[in-house]
């Protein structure tokens, strides 16, 4: 079916929206190169900005790709998916070494300086986390992990390297996307709740075994 046209406000998040059903619905087939410029101009009844705006923000999450002088193509039919094809590999491999690096100290002066109020949102996000997978509402799962991880470095109350660790948020939640096995059902998912239960009790050592041991494992498994 044609893309309809677009006529309200926000238009450029309506155009991302139909341009991302025509490409989970199969329209535009992976690996197909999606029609020219000037024909979404017409189809979408939006300017070349608003068009050129969507292409970029849908190949910023990983579903089209811009290949110079030869068109734009879908990439994946998800974020999920594009982010597993954006980061595999050598790369994906990388990101999560040096996660590691940062997470295991991370964790250990988080089980040192970490708040009541602060331990409380850890919980709160592993359980949104956990309740999404048994669910496998994969996207909720990207979005509550990279939240506790992230949480969990500020938690080290070390300025320098919560800042360190805010600056690949990208980073890391492109890692978590690529690393969550959506043909798995939620039990048998990376567990954090050792993690957790170790910052709980104030427990240095073994928050940062934990959490350089489940890297460890993502990088047995993915990499």
């Amino acid at each position: 079916m044609p893309l309809a046209t677009t006529r309200r406000a926000g238009l450029v998040d309506q155009v991302i929206e139909q341009m991302r059903s025509a490409i989970t619905s199969g329209e535009w087939p992976v690996g197909q190169r999606i029609p020219p410029e000037p024909e979404l101009v017409t189809a979408l009844g939006v300017g070349r900005n608003t068009v050129r705006e969507a292409v970029r923000a849908l190949s910023h999450a990983g579903l089209l790709e811009v290949r110079q002088g030869d068109g734009t193509f879908v990439r994946a039919t998800s974020e999920i998916s594009g982010a597993v094809r954006r980061m595999c590999g050598t790369e994906l491999k990388e990101v999560l070494q040096v996660r590691r690096t940062l997470e295991m100290e991370g964790a250990r002066l988080a089980a040192k300086h970490r708040t009541d109020a602060e331990l409380t949102r850890l919980t709160e996000l592993l359980r949104k986390r956990d309740a999404a997978m048994e669910a496998e509402q994969w996207a909720e799962v990207i979005e509550h992990d990279t939240a506790f991880h992230v949480l969990l470095v500020q938690c080290s109350h070390n300025t320098l390297l919560a800042e360190l660790y805010q600056g690949l948020t990208e980073a890391v939640k492109a890692s978590v996307a690529a690393s969550v096995d959506t043909t798995q059902p939620g039990q048998d998912q990376v567990s954090h709740t050792g993690l957790l239960h170790a910052v709980r009790d104030g427990d240095q050592e073994k928050a940062a075994i934990e959490a350089g041991g489940f890297f460890e494992e993502l990088i047995e498994k993915f990499c």
